[in-house]
């Protein structure tokens, strides 16, 4: 007997305002070998607005994996991530920081604030691409993620 079992695309958010990095990321997880659905937003403000289904949102899936930028306009990152960290609905699901940072005190506050990784992107463009997709291996194919409890 041949059983098949329908895969469904992980749903990734990403939530980064560098225009140059959001193409890249979805060019590394493009060529990777999972299916996946990947929304982006520019800022903490739309990135909470997403995750929370608020207005435009509305009808937004809730995404199995977050890669999150540090320095975001209007909201950022460390208030995104502690504000997903406290809310009940939110909390389960994993955050990858992907930051320029290198600051000690960074990377100790989002550890603090739950974060489940902290990974600082390389300036060289194949590391960058190297790194996203070792990102993608580990969380998306190795890790079992909670699945959304609608």
């Amino acid at each position: 007997m041949n059983i098949t079992k329908t895969v469904e695309p992980l749903e990734l958010l990403l939530v980064e305002d560098n225009p140059g990095d959001v193409r890249l990321t979805e060019e590394a997880l493009r060529e990777g070998r999972v299916y996946n659905k990947i929304h982006v937003v520019d800022d903490g403000v739309e990135a909470l607005a997403f995750l929370r289904r608020e207005g435009r949102y509305a009808d937004a899936r809730r995404p199995d994996i977050i890669l999150l930028d540090l320095n975001l306009p209007k909201k950022d990152g460390r208030e995104v991530l502690e504000e997903i960290k406290s809310d009940k609905a939110l909390k389960r699901i994993p955050v990858v920081v992907l930051t320029t940072s290198e600051a000690e005190q960074d990377i100790l506050r989002v550890y603090n604030l739950h974060a489940n990784c902290y990974v600082t992107k390389p300036l060289d463009l194949d590391q960058f691409m190297s790194v996203v997709k070792s990102i993608e291996n580990f969380w998306l194919t190795v890790v079992k993620l909670p699945h959304d409890e609608e």
